[in-house]
């Protein structure tokens, strides 16, 4: 299971929020890269940074945070906040992003998500789908859509989506543990059993489905077994830290276990 320890950017800052409440935004340090390279230190190799600004302003905004980090540190970043057009994820890629993550615009703009995913493969686009009561929310979660959770991820994984990111609105930032239920019945409900005939001519099932990366209220590091032994494919961890819930030691023995 990876480990993805988040940074959101406002203003150029790593703060953290509430619910994805701006009104409870705290600032935990005002330089980015000394976050990443602390990560880095401990043996994790990969990021999940999100633009706030963008998030909100519906356009790419913070990507020099996003270039300073990839030029300056070796983390696979994963970014996201306010990619709505080729033109954002063209800066996103050359500013050094390894994956985005599309939510709104996968609800708003099926047409330009999709064609993202047939121009940059579903290796390189992660479908984010965060919710509140299992409805998809959008706009830096401040709207709330009509897409039901399951419905909407089996939908795109049909289409060729594989990494699907899912934050539980509700307990993100609360350190209250994060939505066990609902990653079993997410992993469950988009389980798919392939059958393949061999060569010689028996037939081969194999289960397959969605890489699921949890997100929202992790609180303890022995939630983190427990998420990948339900088959959770990464887990994105951000106040747990922030708040020394979580060590970074810790997440490097973690990681040296597995």
């Amino acid at each position: 299971m990876r480990i993805l320890p988040a940074i959101d950017i406002i203003e150029g800052k790593c703060v953290r929020l509430s619910k994805g409440d701006y009104g409870t935004k705290k600032i935990y340090n005002e330089n980015p890269l000394e976050v990443a390279k602390s990560f880095e230190d401990h043996g994790i190799e990969y990021l999940h940074l999100v633009d706030l600004d963008g998030a909100k302003s519906k356009h790419i905004v913070n990507y020099k945070v996003l270039e300073q980090i990839a030029s300056k540190t070796n983390l696979k970043i994963d970014f996201g906040g306010g990619l709505k057009s080729d033109d954002d994820l063209r800066i996103a890629f050359e500013s050094g992003a390894n994956q985005i993550t599309g939510g709104s615009i996968a609800v708003k703009d099926r047409a330009t998500f999709l064609r993202w995913l047939n121009v940059y493969g579903a290796d390189k686009i992660i479908l984010g789908a965060d919710a509140l009561d299992e409805k998809v929310a959008v706009s830096g979660w401040q709207e709330e859509s009509n897409e039901k959770l399951i419905p909407f991820v089996k939908e795109y994984q049909k289409i060729g989506v594989k990494y699907v990111i899912c934050t539980d609105i509700s307990k993100d930032g609360m350190l209250q543990g994060p939505s066990f239920k609902l990653y079993e019945k997410l992993l469950k409900e988009t389980r798919i059993h392939k059958t393949s005939i061999t060569g010689a001519g028996v037939e081969d099932f194999e289960e397959v489905g969605i890489n699921l990366i949890a997100s929202g209220g992790i609180s303890d590091y022995d939630e983190l077994p427990k998420l990948r032994q339900l088959g959770c494919e990464g887990v994105i961890i951000g106040k747990a830290i922030y708040e020394n819930k979580i060590s970074l030691k810790q997440l490097e023995q973690f990681l040296v276990a597995q």
